[in-house]
């Protein structure tokens, strides 16, 4: 399942895997946030990214920077 030792992604790990901006990828955890109805203090797993975005979580685990 998920290789890291990390279970949050942040919008530096976002910008590794899509190649966008690290501000594309701070709005994007704040609309899975929304999606959530999580608040903005809370943090999203690298599951949640993952079943989102519709990468499977192996793949993006191999990006993850520990």
């Amino acid at each position: 399942m998920i290789n890291s030792k990390r279970i949050c992604i942040y919008p530096k790990d976002i910008q590794l895997i899509t190649g966008r901006s690290e501000r594309y990828g701070r709005r994007l955890l704040q609309t899975i946030r929304e999606s959530l109805n999580k608040e903005s203090h809370q943090f999203i797993t690298i599951a949640e990214f993952s079943e989102y975005s519709g990468i499977e979580i192996d793949v993006v685990s191999e990006y993850i920077k520990d």
